[in-house]
């Protein structure tokens, strides 16, 4: 009978409150057979039909049998007898029934005993017969051991969970796979060498952990079915994600389905990721309420905005007050931002702390900015690092200024790792100098890949004229890194990029570039469009580009313009562009304007 005594252990189910289907003829007529035979003295048909009454809630009608039961040495009946007593509130009449089954050999006895002595403080007392009934085979007992020994953070508590996870524990499994998560988080900085598919040996922790939490999630594991969906998310699998999490989202759980959420806003579906954030913000979830924020915020609607920031916020969401900053300080309200900052900031938001700063140095508090600066950085703001850096700077402490861009690189900082690359040009460093200007330039930054372009441009051997027949030579890697550059608008890099281009003969391409940098304001650019328009024999165009240029400052310009008009006769217009150009130089410019203004003033006055 010790198979009915293990199945009616109910204490952690609550399956024994489940009325029986008393509208099945076949139980029907199998408790009529063991109701009378248990009035004929059967003790075993006293336990079943004891159990059956446990089950249905006759505690009245079960207690009778299952103590006549126990009285005749049934260890099931004693066990079950203890599950009554503990419903009634005799906890400790019902430990001494379970000590008798359990001495008896019930593991599912031991296993509610243990849970009794742990229930009551007594540690030792409970991993004894947690440990009796675990070793027995009892899958409950099995995770309970594991549960006690995880508490005092025994390393044995993994080999019980996993017990237990095996005979189809769902918690001891999403419990296992936690662990397991936890040790592969720990060792992903030391990757080791994997064997075949096949080989079970080389599985790592984080291999296992997606199988147990697979099968906890299978199971019908909220938890796990969206830390297995956060696991197939971030390898690429999508629409597998997408099942589990909203499997774990159907189930309640809020975490689930923001991400959810959030994977089809990525996805392109924002009606529907609003729909769950909704739900998951409804339910308490601080970032759903942020996300729904932000969705309004975009669309213009800040007041609906700010509520679900609020919301956020009194989550316990420290984003929320930081969102609150934000849509303040876009709005113009510079006091409210500042108290929405500071909040965040005080309650350790690096991003918040860096904003507050920014806020008041704009204000023009540097000394107060400093410190929150500071503090951001330090907890790891890469923006705040890269602020610091300019607030040195500007103090011309440049030694400061150099340590804190150099923290702002290291992390990734494309403005930062500019700043410290021109910093080692400037002081002969040209190794350290290209290594931080291709960071830079690889993040995006043209004015970078301008300087890393003449950087390796200033390393090239002269080139000679190309022989009879030779083709034109390809481009090298700096011309790449000016055109990287120009086509993100870099004038410099533009007029670079056509010098370059007219260098191998290819005057369409130098004048396209050309034209790009003199339309949009390099007088370097207009002046060499100038002299290409020129050489092609359009010469009116021409001085159009000059007499740009020379408006701009660009005394070469208008030594071009005074040639071409005293060439034209037009003497007083010729004088008047020598003037310039001997005001604006260079000194080899001014020396020959100055003799040509000269001349054109004794023709004049001929």
């Amino acid at each position: 009978m010790d198979v009915m005594g293990d199945k009616a252990t109910l204490l952690e189910t609550g399956r024994f409150v489940q009325p029986a289907d008393r509208e099945d003829p076949g139980a029907a007529a199998e408790e009529m057979r063991h109701r009378l035979a248990a009035e004929a003295g059967d003790v075993d048909s006293m336990s079943v039909l004891g159990s059956l009454l446990l089950r249905r809630g006759d505690l009245d009608g079960a207690e009778s049998l299952l103590r006549a039961a126990t009285a005749e040495g049934d260890r099931a009946a004693a066990n079950n007898l203890g599950v009554l007593l503990h419903q009634r509130g005799y906890a400790d009449e019902a430990a001494g029934w379970w000590r008798v089954a359990a001495v008896a050999g019930s593991a599912a006895a031991a296993h509610a005993l243990g849970r009794h002595h742990r229930e009551r403080g007594d540690e030792p007392a409970a991993e004894y017969w947690l440990r009796q009934s675990a070793e027995q085979g009892h899958t409950l007992g099995a995770y309970a051991l594991a549960d006690l020994l995880e508490h005092r953070g025994d390393v044995g508590a993994e080999r019980w969970l996993r017990v237990a996870a095996e005979r189809g524990h769902r918690e001891a499994a999403y419990r296992l796979a936690r662990s397991l998560d936890r040790r592969a988080g720990a060792e992903r900085t030391e990757p080791s060498p994997r064997a075949g598919r096949g080989d079970d040996a080389a599985r790592t922790p984080a291999d296992e952990a997606e199988q147990w939490y697979r099968q906890a999630a299978a199971r019908g594991h909220r938890r796990a079915a969206l830390h297995l969906g956060a696991i197939l998310e971030r390898r690429g699998e999508l629409k597998e994600a997408g099942r589990w999490y909203l499997n774990s989202a159907k189930d309640g759980e809020a975490r689930a389905a923001c991400a959810l959420g959030f994977l089809l806003r990525d996805a392109g579906d924002e009606e529907s990721a609003a729909v769950w954030w909704l739900k998951a913000a409804q339910d308490g979830d601080g970032n759903a309420a942020n996300a729904l924020g932000a969705l309004h915020a975009e669309r213009g609607e800040t007041q609906t905005a700010e509520r679900w920031y609020r919301a956020a916020m009194d989550a316990g969401d420290v984003n929320g007050a930081y969102n609150l900053g934000l849509l303040c300080a876009e709005q113009g309200r510079t006091a409210h931002a500042d108290q929405w900052y500071r909040r965040a900031a005080y309650a350790g938001h690096r991003e918040a702390a860096n904003a507050l700063a920014v806020l008041l140095l704009q204000g023009g508090d540097a000394a107060g900015a400093e410190p929150w600066f500071s503090k951001a950085a330090e907890a790891g703001s890469v923006d705040a690092a890269f602020n610091l850096g300019i607030l040195y700077a500007s103090r011309d402490d440049e030694g400061a200024a150099l340590r804190w861009y150099e923290r702002a690189a290291a992390a990734g900082h494309t403005d930062a790792a500019l700043q410290v690359g021109t910093a080692r040009l400037r002081e002969g460093e040209d190794q350290e100098a290209e290594r931080h200007l291709r960071c830079a330039a690889g993040g995006g930054s043209a004015e970078a890949a301008y300087r890393l372009g003449m950087l390796l441009d200033a390393r090239r051997p002269p080139a000679g004229p190309p022989a009879l027949g030779e083709p034109a030579a390809e481009k090298t890697e700096c011309e790449e890194w000016y055109e990287r550059a120009a086509q993100q608008g870099h004038r410099r890099a533009q007029v670079r990029v056509g010098m370059l281009a007219s260098g191998r003969g290819d005057i369409v391409e130098a004048a396209r570039w050309y034209r790009k940098a003199a339309e949009a304001g390099s007088r370097n650019g207009a002046f060499n469009l100038g002299l290409l328009l020129a050489r092609e024999g359009s010469e009116p165009e021409a001085a159009l580009w000059w007499t740009r240029a020379a408006d701009a400052g660009h005394g070469r310009a208008a030594l071009r313009l005074a040639l071409l008009y005293a060439r034209r006769g037009q003497l007083a217009q010729g004088q008047r562009w020598a003037s310039r150009a001997v005001d604006l130089g260079p000194a080899e410019v001014s020396e020959r304007a100055g003799r040509l203004r000269e001349a054109l003033r004794q023709e004049l006055s001929a």
